[in-house]
C-alpha cells in the first residue's frame, strides 16, 4: 500500500515537473527581476541600480495618459469584441447548419493563421490616405481622417482579438441544453425572455472567459496603437517599450509593468465574481 502511495506521489512529480520547472523558470523569476527592479534607481547610463526606494510607484502618474489610453480603450475594445462576437458565436452554436459548423468556425480562426503585423498594415492602407478617406474624397467629403485616432485603434482591436471573443462564446452555447429552451417556450416565455434568462445567463462563464482574456491581452497591447494611433494613441505596452529600450530607465518601468500585473489580476477576480453571481454557479473557471 505505501508502495503504491509513493510510486503515484512519484508519477505525479514527474508529470507536474517539466511544467513546473518551465513556470518557475519563465514566469516567477522573471517577475521576482522585475519586482525587484521596480524598488531600485536608474544607473547614470542607464539600466538598473540596487536600492530600496518606492520612488517609482511614486512617479506612476507622469505616465498618466497612457495609463488613461489603456484603461479606457482596453474596456471599450473588449466591449466592442463582446457586442460583435456574441451574435456570431450564438449564430455558430444554435442557428448554423450541422454541416457549415466546422467551415464557419474554421473562417473564425484563420486570420490566426497570417501574422497580426500583416493585417494591422492593411488596416493602416485601408484607413490611411489611400483607403477609405480617398473614396469619400471621391464622393464629396473631403479631409476626413480616419488613421492615427482611437477610434482606428478601436477597429484594429475589434478585428484583431474578435476571435479570442468568439471561441470560448461558442464553446459554452455549444454546450446549452436545447430542452431548456424548449422549456422555456413550453413555459409562455417570450424569445427574448427565454435568451435574457436561459441563454444568456448559462453562457455567461463564456462570456466573461472571452472578456477578460480580450481585457487582459489589450492591457500590454503594443503593435495595434503603435501602427494604427500612429504615435499618438499611447498604450501602456508602449510606455515599457519607451522606458526599457530608449530611455532606459529600467526601474520606472518595472513598477509600470507591476501595475499592470497587479490590475490584470483585478480584471481576473471581479470577472470572476461577475460571472459567478450573475451565472447563479458556485465556481466558474475563467482560464
Amino acid at each position: 500500500m505505501r508502495r503504491n502511495v509513493l510510486r503515484h506521489n512519484l508519477l505525479t512529480a514527474l508529470l507536474l515537473g517539466p511544467a513546473t520547472a518551465w513556470l518557475v523558470v519563465f514566469l516567477v523569476l522573471p517577475f521576482v527581476a522585475i519586482a525587484v527592479f521596480s524598488v531600485g534607481e536608474r544607473a547614470p547610463e542607464g539600466g538598473y541600480q540596487a536600492a530600496f526606494t518606492l520612488t517609482q510607484y511614486a512617479n506612476l502618474p507622469a505616465r498618466a495618459t497612457a495609463f488613461w489610453n489603456t484603461m479606457v480603450l482596453a474596456p471599450a475594445g473588449a466591449l466592442a469584441c463582446l457586442l460583435v462576437a456574441y451574435p456570431v458565436a450564438y449564430y455558430l452554436a444554435l442557428r448554423a447548419p450541422e454541416r457549415w459548423r466546422l467551415i464557419l468556425l474554421a473562417l473564425v480562426v484563420i486570420p490566426f493563421w497570417t501574422s497580426l503585423l500583416m493585417r494591422t498594415y492593411a488596416w493602416m492602407y485601408v484607413l490611411g490616405g489611400r483607403g477609405i478617406p480617398a473614396l469619400l474624397a471621391y464622393v464629396g467629403f473631403d479631409d476626413v481622417r480616419l488613421i492615427n485616432t482611437p477610434g482606428a485603434v478601436l477597429l484594429g482591436i475589434v478585428y484583431g482579438y474578435l476571435p479570442l471573443m468568439i471561441l470560448p462564446i461558442y464553446v459554452s452555447l455549444e454546450r446549452l441544453d436545447r430542452r431548456l429552451l424548449e422549456a422555456s417556450a413550453d413555459l409562455g416565455a417570450t424569445p427574448i425572455s427565454t435568451f435574457l434568462g436561459v441563454t444568456l445567463r448559462l453562457s455567461l462563464p463564456g462570456v466573461m472567459t472571452g472578456f477578460s482574456l480580450v481585457m487582459i491581452l489589450l492591457l500590454g497591447e503594443y503593435l495595434i496603437p503603435t501602427l494604427l494611433g500612429g504615435g499618438k494613441v499611447f498604450f501602456i505596452g508602449n510606455a515599457l517599450v519607451d522606458l526599457f529600450l530608449q530611455s532606459r530607465n529600467w526601474p520606472f518601468g518595472s513598477a509600470i509593468a507591476i501595475t499592470l500585473v497587479l490590475v490584470s489580476v483585478v480584471v481576473l477576480l471581479v470577472a470572476n465574481r461577475i460571472s459567478t453571481r450573475l451565472s447563479g454557479a458556485r465556481r466558474v473557471d475563467l482560464i
